[in-house]
């Protein structure tokens, strides 16, 4: 296996990974910011108060992505695994 494969491979791995993380990544922060303004305004400074709707919109966005992540991870590792064997 040569060393731009290698390099191309590593390319590749991490836009497959920044590709799936986006959504889970996006809707947390977008919930974080909403729960801090809602902090700020209220002056409730609870700190368990931002993890639960964290973890709500988590579940939900795994249940809702979660299968077509799995299908991008399962085309990404197939392909992976067929580019090997042609070394």
């Amino acid at each position: 296996m040569e060393a731009d494969h290698v390099v191309s491979l590593m390319g590749a791995m991490f836009e497959v990974a920044l590709e799936i993380a986006l959504p889970l990544l996006l809707a947390t922060l977008l919930v974080g910011l909403l729960i801090s303004v809602i902090q700020v305004v209220t002056q409730i400074q609870e700190m368990t108060l931002t993890f639960v709707p964290k973890i709500i919109i988590s579940v939900a966005v795994l249940g809702l992505f979660g299968p077509w992540m799995l299908s991008v991870l399962t085309e990404f590792a197939i392909e992976t695994i067929s580019s090997i064997k042609h070394f």
